[in-house]
């Protein structure tokens, strides 16, 4: 992953939690990088071993650690960051979403290198849609529902995220029902 991600998790712990967390994390999770630079990539291990020692630095589980961090992304990283690009998603949460699988291929020109994960759509209704995640990277899908949850936070529409399939249970994929 780019270290942008990294970048993002830290400016996470340090915002919500303080800079004494952040030291803690580092240390639980063995990484001794000082700085992460955000067009450089990194090892995904690295991404992961810092999901898990905020975990048990702050005593939840990671996969809540992962939507948490999710949400994050959208409402700070993907707003500071590119919000450009995120408003040119759509004027409406469905709008985005429907737009979500063309998403990457403008990120994609400012990260080359990037293997991003593939969103598809389908069942789209007035109040709800399915959205159809493929990834190389397993061990995602609370980011994901983060990221899904965040985005009616940013378009200011309540949420709700359900998992209607994922790889554990055989499928190829993950598919979330998102109704606003």
């Amino acid at each position: 992953m780019y270290g942008i991600v990294n970048k993002s998790i830290e400016y996470l712990v340090k915002t919500n939690y303080g800079e004494e967390k952040w030291d803690a994390v580092k240390l639980e999770s063995g990484i001794t990088i000082d700085f992460f630079v955000s067009s450089e990539s990194y090892d995904d291990d690295i991404t992961y071993k810092l999901a898990g020692a905020l975990s048990v630095v702050i005593n939840i589980p990671v996969h809540k650690v992962l939507e948490i961090f999710g949400q994050w992304w959208i409402l700070k990283t993907g707003r500071e960051k590119y919000g450009h690009l995120m408003e040119a998603g759509g004027k409406n949460l469905k709008q985005f979403l429907v737009n979500l699988p063309l998403f990457h291929n403008r990120i994609m020109l400012i990260y080359p290198r990037l293997t991003p994960p593939e969103f598809r759509i389908s069942h789209i209704e007035e109040q709800s849609l399915h959205v159809h995640y493929y990834s190389l990277r397993k061990g995602l899908k609370e980011f994901v529902r983060g990221l899904l949850l965040g985005l009616g936070q940013m378009y200011e529409v309540p949420v709700t995220v359900e998992m209607i399939d994922c790889r554990e249970n055989g499928s190829n994929h993950e598919t979330f029902k998102v109704s606003w």
